[in-house]
């Protein structure tokens, strides 16, 4: 009982020399600091959401994102792409570093366009909702925010990370593609994409086809007088539904999604045109090879069909050799692909793909703050 007593009296006093010993001015420094911190994370990811900037009209956003890291001292470098069409406005990708280094190490990407239609910034207690949400604004101000405070906290100096935000990614990459002129080089580029918060391991590759049909119009009273566009291009459609396309265990099975389609005028007319757009997620071999299986698929059906690829490419390797994240191998298709160079490649971002291009995207306000501390630990770790 008495040694109970000297253990309880011991205890106590060593817990009140660790309580004496915590400086109360740095506990409040350290609150207010995180306090502070988070903050400008969500400022910074309402601004982007904020900006309008479906592919196409990401003109605004772009200025906005220039003048914020002006305004931080980054040497921003504006980079002009090629407006969508001829309608659309000026766009630009934004190139950013520390000092006069523009040759750095390490590159931190992602894009800055979102898909249509635009729907504004909402908070909801700790959700935040808006087009770009997640995908990929998300990735956009977290990526900053982690290499503004591991500047702030001398872990990363000039010539070690240089930032590249680009336009046009959910079109067919033209912005990433334009990114090779700058003439640069890097040992990593960590790029940005709703990955739950986990590695990318690897996704699958892309291709577009259109598929067009050519008939004769008249009336539909009198069909043996035309004939229907619309007839001779779903049965193909049909049968490429049901073809046997690549897998792999790692990507699982290749994908044929009908997007869009479009034939005839009238419910009484027969259609004498008609198109319809795929997009193929490829999960094995190379888009040659699934070209050949969309070739004669089609032929089969006997009828002069117009097949029109539109580029491609296969699954995509990721590194994912990082201690402590989890790995995940995602289906959809990203900018990595474009981006010319022997460099390593990590894809990391907050929130899940399942939400983005929807009409609920959203995210919570702990993925940001998560995906902050993750980028900082992926970076550190390509500059060891």
């Amino acid at each position: 009982m008495k040694l109970l007593t000297i253990s309880t009296l011991a205890v106590v006093a060593n817990w009140a020399q660790v309580a004496h010993s915590i400086d109360p001015a740095q506990e409040l420094l350290r609150s207010h600091s995180e306090s502070s911190s988070r903050s400008s994370l969500l400022a910074l990811h309402k601004g982007l959401i904020t900006h309008e900037s479906i592919s196409g009209n990401e003109e605004s956003v772009g200025k906005y994102l220039a003048e914020y890291l002006e305004s931080k001292n980054f040497t921003v470098e504006i980079q002009e792409v090629e407006p969508r069409t001829s309608s659309h406005p000026p766009r630009n990708n934004i190139f950013a570093y520390t000092g006069k280094s523009r040759e750095t190490r390490t590159l931190i990407s992602s894009h800055i366009d979102t898909v249509p239609p635009f729907w504004k910034y909402e908070r909801r207690g700790d959700e935040i909702w808006g087009r770009g949400s997640v995908d990929a604004k998300g990735s956009v101000a977290t990526q900053i925010i982690a290499v503004e405070e591991l500047l702030a906290a001398g872990k990363i100096l000039e010539g070690d990370v240089s930032l590249l935000y680009v336009v046009g990614e959910e079109v067919g990459g033209e912005g990433m593609r334009k990114a090779n002129d700058l003439g640069l080089e890097w040992e990593t580029v960590i790029f940005g994409e709703p990955t739950e918060l986990k590695l990318a391991s690897g996704h699958k590759g892309t291709m577009g086809v259109q598929i067009s049909a050519k008939g004769k119009a008249g009336h539909s009273g009198y069909p043996e007088l035309g004939k229907s566009a619309n007839a001779m291009l779903i049965p193909a459609l049909n049968a490429l539904l049901h073809a046997e396309l690549p897998s792999s265990e790692k990507y699982g099975n290749t994908t044929l999604n009908i997007g869009r389609m479009e034939g005839g005028v009238a419910g009484n007319v027969i259609p004498e045109n008609a198109s319809a757009l795929l997009a193929i997620r490829i999960a094995d071999g190379s888009p040659e090879d699934v070209q050949k299986i969309i070739v004669d698929t089609v032929e089969k059906q006997g009828e002069e069909l117009d097949v029109k690829f539109m580029g491609g490419y296969g699954p995509v390797y990721i590194d994912s050799d990082v201690p402590g994240f989890e790995t995940i191998v995602v289906n959809y298709g990203t900018d990595i692909p474009n981006l010319k160079g022997e460099h390593k490649r990590y894809l990391y971002g907050p929130g899940t793909i399942l939400m983005a291009h929807s009409d609920h995207e959203h995210l919570l306000v702990s993925d940001l703050e998560t995906a902050v501390k993750g980028y900082k630990a992926l970076i550190e770790h390509s500059l060891k």
